[in-house]
């Protein structure tokens, strides 16, 4: 028997994962009750997924939704600083308790069980898949209308744990305007599709710089190329992100909760109808 590749729709052979695709997926904790869960990945790092992930959940927080962020960038975790959120995660003997972010939002992340939040995480890939799936069997999340899990770049051993036991609804694919977009784009997108999960969309970040001077849109990466990819892909681009200091700012601050990025609205009205 070949190696499995996880894709059973091109697959001969007749095992328990063709007879039943759903045999990975592990069980909710019965503290917990999530309508929607939603991954936000990317073929590479260095695109911004983290902060389109914080952007995502404060925006639907702000349209009155319940919504949670489970880190599943275990080595590179940020979504707590992003949300000013330090304080050590809790348990009450049964579950792990996610930390609250000040509007609501709802966190666990390996860096609030981490003594010191400096200290690097030096695991194989078995022991990260384990803490994810723990994350998700074993937080106290109450109800959420939407759970977003922030996934590390590229298709490792993490993604497919995600994809494979989490009931994941769909995903959203983040990238910027360089030439790589495409191939990192499709990789992300045929990954998504050997796992049988649905792509609700991408997001281009760091898309354009806005002159405060004279109010023209500078495209300092260079020309944008995802509207033809998704084009290609027959995907919507759900957002074209600009680059702005500002952000930045309330970000380091903790406070990504304030930004206002109306560039969001359209797909966070979606997703709250």
């Amino acid at each position: 028997m070949s190696e499995c590749s996880h894709d059973c729709s091109n697959c001969s052979e007749k095992c328990s994962s063709a007879n039943n695709p759903k045999d990975f997926l592990k069980p909710m904790n019965k503290y917990s009750k999530i309508k929607k869960v939603i991954g936000v990945v990317s073929g590479k790092g260095g695109v911004g997924k983290s902060l389109v992930t914080c952007l995502l959940a404060s925006k639907c927080a702000k349209a009155g939704l319940k919504v949670g962020v489970l880190d599943a960038d275990i080595t590179g975790p940020s979504v707590p600083k992003s949300f000013g959120v330090s304080t050590r995660a809790m348990q009450d003997g049964e579950c792990l308790l996610p930390n609250v972010a000040e509007n609501g939002v709802e966190i666990m992340s390996i860096n609030l069980l981490l003594e010191d939040e400096n200290a690097p995480v030096v695991w194989r890939g078995p022991v990260i898949s384990g803490v994810v799936e723990q994350f998700w069997t074993d937080v106290r999340w109450g109800e959420l209308d939407y759970l977003f899990v922030d996934m590390p770049p590229g298709t490792g051993d993490v993604a497919l744990t995600v994809f494979q036991s989490l009931p994941i609804d769909g995903i959203v694919i983040v990238s910027t305007p360089q030439d790589l977009v495409k191939m990192i784009v499709n990789k992300a997108v045929n990954m998504a599709k050997m796992m049988n999960v649905p792509v609700l969309g991408l997001v281009e970040n760091m898309s354009y710089y806005t002159c405060p001077d004279c109010g023209k849109k500078i495209e300092i990466f260079g020309k944008s190329q995802i509207d033809e990819t998704a084009k290609e892909l027959s995907l919507p681009v759900l957002a074209k992100l600009p680059v702005d200091p500002e952000i930045n700012k309330l970000v380091d601050a903790g406070k990504v909760y304030e930004v206002d990025c109306d560039e969001l609205d359209a797909f966070v009205g979606v997703l709250g109808e």
